[in-house]
């Protein structure tokens, strides 16, 4: 983990990490382009739950003390990101949230899956973007002008917010699921494949939010 404890539980970023900038979002704004979204989503590699996309608008003149914080969500730990989502969410111009169930990841397929919850993202924002970053894919057949920035949650910060907002929301559906789904760990774990999750897998077989395409469900089914 390359965070360092700080104040009241939160965790100071080192000084090796990269710091996400406005540099991508300035390239937007100097063709004319004014409400321009960052988007990433969260759980494509997990084994169970939803793929959750997020979009997420700054306004163009921001300036507040927690945007140095802001990194890519996997490099937070749980309460740095409840922080920030909280100010994102109060700070943002429009924020989108969208999801896809297992079922449609297993229709689909992943990629596929991950990017219609992008669009779904993308439909609930209000005002709506005029232009779009999104983290390593472009979105075809979308008529906006887009650009997709390799380890844009890392470099961009609007990418960055829209992680962080994700990954937020889709942790706070993991715990709720638990309840319904005791026994997979899923409010530990996520959904992700970790060696409890893969031996409570194998003693319960998959629950209805298992994502039976993927091979560790797949070879659990009895």
């Amino acid at each position: 983990m390359a965070m360092a404890k700080g104040k009241k539980g939160t965790n100071k970023p080192t000084r090796n990490l990269p710091v996400p900038s406005f540099a991508e979002e300035r390239l937007f704004e100097t063709q004319g382009y004014r409400y321009i979204a960052g988007i990433d989503e969260v759980g494509r590699g997990s084994l169970a739950g939803p793929v959750v996309a997020a979009a997420v608008i700054l306004p163009s003149k921001i300036k507040a003390p927690w945007l140095k914080l802001v990194r890519d969500s996997k490099l937070l730990e749980p309460a740095r990101r409840e922080f920030l989502s909280h100010h994102i969410h109060k700070t943002a111009v429009a924020i989108g949230i969208g999801s896809t169930d297992s079922t449609i990841i297993d229709s689909h397929g992943i990629v596929k899956a991950t990017q219609m919850a992008m669009m779904m993202a993308i439909r609930q924002l209000s005002p709506p973007a005029e232009a779009l970053l999104i983290d390593f894919m472009v979105l075809p057949g979308i008529k906006l002008p887009q650009k997709g920035v390799i380890d844009g949650d890392s470099l961009c910060l609007s990418i960055a917010c829209a992680s962080i907002v994700a990954k937020v929301n889709r942790d706070h559906l993991m715990v709720e699921m638990d309840k319904t789904y005791p026994g997979y760990g899923l409010a530990e774990h996520k959904g992700y494949g970790t060696s409890q999750h893969l031996t409570c897998l194998a003693r319960h077989g998959p629950s209805p939010i298992h994502r039976c395409s993927f091979k560790p469900v797949k070879d659990s089914i009895k």
